[in-house]
């Protein structure tokens, strides 16, 4: 309900006193190739994804998985972030990839979150390499965009870090975690969150290898930079006479603010992000909105019928990943 109220009120600010008519005809005069061009783009980033998640993700004997398993868990996951709420989409793709290979559910979980401080860090990075060709009054709470890309990488930095040091030497730190259980919770409840904890250090792996580390590292960069280049790519088919560097910004901004509870597909919060983001560079409001609308609509269609394929395939039905998250 609080992301329902969210979404509702960014739709209406960002509809506020734009001409819907305007909106409608920028999206018909929009070049329909460069837009083909955006959304092939923007889809192809998922299979970087599965490709990503395979180096992160080992069996408990350090092996690599097959890719095609972690793609169906890749797609289904982004697709029920599209169509379900509460970012259901992280707890589905832990839960598919566990229907089909043998790993428990908090390492596929905890190899998510590792993706995700990887994702922050490089977007932030990208950010602070572009922030001296930002606009001058690109601003957050009066700080520059460089310098919260700086505090937000220092923060992802310090999660690495302490990641580092629980995977590097686990048993010291599950030890003191252990303790903490048994004083705090029952017994069968604290076995059940040992086991947990478990799961979680054994999806941290990855950073106890240079080469797998690196490996991340450069595969998050391919994954971004194809993003950033889908949304530059649909500034030329809007004809938007803005610098390269504003996609960096662009996905920065919206790469962040997805973080706001909101609908299903984050209605809304990408619109706002998007209109604000534009706006710095002097871009009609209603031209953002199209562009915004446009990017949000066609980007949204390919992965989520890529997902009920995936999920046609594995004979799942959007019921069991509800119920897949509400047991998580």
């Amino acid at each position: 309900m609080i992301g329902l109220a969210v979404s509702v009120a960014l739709l209406a600010w960002v509809l506020h006193r734009i001409n819907l008519h305007e909106v409608w005809q920028y999206a018909r005069a929009a070049n329909a190739w460069l837009l083909l061009a955006t959304v092939t783009m923007a889809t192809a980033t998922f299979p970087v994804r599965a490709i990503r998640w395979r180096l992160i993700l080992r069996d408990i004997d350090g092996h690599r998985f097959p890719l095609l398993p972690l793609w169906h868990a890749t797609a289904v996951g982004f697709m029920a972030n599209n169509l379900l709420p509460a970012r259901a989409g992280e707890v589905a793709r832990a839960y598919v990839v566990t229907r089909q290979l043998p790993v428990r559910f908090t390492t596929a979980l905890a190899s998510i979150g590792v993706e995700r401080v990887f994702d922050g860090l490089v977007m932030l990075g990208l950010m602070a390499v572009a922030a001296p060709s930002f606009p001058a009054n690109a601003l957050v709470g009066g700080r520059s965009f460089a310098a919260v890309a700086t505090t937000g990488a220092l923060v992802f930095g310090a999660i690495l870090f302490l990641a580092l040091l629980v995977v590097h030497r686990p048993a010291p730190w599950l030890s003191l975690f252990d303790r903490m259980a048994r004083r705090l919770l029952p017994v069968g409840a604290a076995a059940r969150v040992m086991h947990a904890a478990e799961g979680i250090v054994a999806g941290l792996t990855v950073l106890k290898s240079p080469t797998r580390f690196a490996g991340v590292v450069g595969w998050s960069l391919v994954l971004w930079l194809k993003n950033a280049a889908a949304f530059a790519i649909c500034f030329r088919a809007f004809g938007l006479d803005v610098p390269l560097e504003a996609a960096l910004l662009l996905q920065g901004i919206i790469g962040f603010g997805v973080a706001v509870p909101s609908t299903p597909g984050f209605v809304g919060v990408f619109e706002a992000a998007t209109l604000l983001t534009l706006r710095l560079y002097g871009v009609d409001a209603s031209l953002a909105v199209s562009y915004a609308l446009t990017y949000h609509v066609t980007t949204f269609i390919p992965i989520t019928l890529l997902g009920f394929w995936s999920l046609s395939r594995l004979h799942l039905g959007l019921g069991d990943l509800s119920a897949a998250r509400n047991a998580a």
